[in-house]
């Protein structure tokens, strides 16, 4: 598990000098795209800066929409750790700032909330502080507290949990099958980002084998590049998602969160900005792996896009017996969560 995934980040607008600070972290934090930020409760006006999740530090406890649902901590020798203790059974989440882990070891804490069900959040004030606090024993820290020392420190914290996004495991198939179908409803994905050469996303008929799409981040003679799309496939095809599970491309639509991935295996998420469905006329491209066989349809077009022999490749070009890139899962899928059963899907 990369323990930079799936971790709380809190951005706080607080223990500043003055209220242009405070500010000026607001919107500092939007623009590197944090959405729940904390404000001192005589800065509630800040709200009117931006749409974002407001928590509001009142005295020592963390409100949401007048409702308590956390509590700060400071540790400033031994016996306090025993304090912290006692609010890991009392609150839902507690946020700890410690003037020196020497005295109170992290380790000590994050064992005691292990099972507690409180979440443990730390105070960081630099990036490299916040990847400390998850990285610890493993399994670290819940999430941070992060005021940040200085406003710099907030576009390190988003590339450092950019560059915490999994890293995939991508195998290489023997294509089997390519066989020209009749017209369905094929699927474009046009995402807020730009993608690159290289980059793609995972598309397949079965949750257990997913196949790397390319963007259409290169010219050809017939069109002109659109480096935020990826067209993926039918509306029956999976994709995967950000959290391990997989969607229907039908169910995508603006404003989620998808998963793009390199062709050696690195991922990061983007937000889709809009779907297009069309009718278009498709290919099947069925591959062997360890002597199971795989299949994803796309639309049968020069500009649709694979990973062959370690190149990007148009799949009008394919032939049989060349490779394809994709990538393998055990057990199958309920609603788009990983499940261990046996699941076959044709």
């Amino acid at each position: 598990m990369n323990p930079l995934i799936d971790r709380r980040v809190w951005i706080g607008a607080l223990f500043q000098p003055s209220s242009d600070s405070r500010k000026n972290i607001i919107l500092s934090a939007l623009e590197n795209g944090f959405d729940t930020i904390v404000l001192d409760k005589k800065d509630q006006g800040f709200e009117r800066l931006g749409r974002f999740r407001a928590i509001v530090l009142k005295d020592r406890d963390f409100f949401e929409d007048g409702e308590s649902i956390g509590r700060f901590v400071e540790l400033r020798r031994k016996e306090d750790e025993l304090q912290a203790k006692k609010f890991a059974e009392k609150s839902t989440t507690v946020v700890i700032s410690a003037k020196d882990w020497k005295i109170i070891p992290l380790e000590n804490l994050i064992v005691h909330f292990q099972g507690s069900g409180s979440k443990l959040m730390m105070l960081a004030r630099t990036a490299e502080e916040a990847r400390l606090f998850f990285e610890t024993m493993e399994r670290g820290a819940d999430g941070v507290l992060f005021v940040p020392s200085k406003l710099e420190e907030l576009p390190k914290l988003r590339k450092l949990l950019e560059e915490g996004s999994p890293k995939l495991d991508m195998r290489e198939g023997k294509i089997t099958v390519l066989r020209q179908l009749g017209l369905g409803d094929r699927v474009c994905i046009d995402t807020c980002s730009m993608l690159s050469i290289g980059e793609g996303m995972l598309i397949g008929n079965q949750s257990s084998c997913l196949f790397l799409i390319h963007s259409e981040t290169l010219e050809s003679e017939y069109a002109a590049s659109r480096p935020f799309r990826v067209n993926a496939g039918p509306v029956h095809a999976y994709v995967l998602m950000p959290d391990g599970s997989t969607r229907y491309l039908s169910e995508l639509k603006g404003g989620d969160e998808t998963l793009v991935v390199r062709a050696d295996g690195q991922t990061r998420k983007v937000v889709v900005g809009r779907t297009k469905v069309e009718r278009r006329p498709l290919l099947l491209i069925e591959a062997e792996v360890d002597g199971e066989k795989y299949s994803t349809i796309v639309q049968n077009a020069e500009t649709i896009r694979v990973y062959s022999k370690g190149k990007v490749v148009s799949v009008s070009k394919l032939k049989l017996g060349d490779t394809i890139l994709l990538k393998l899962e055990r057990g199958g899928r309920h609603f788009g969560m990983r499940v261990e059963e046996s699941i076959r899907e044709k």
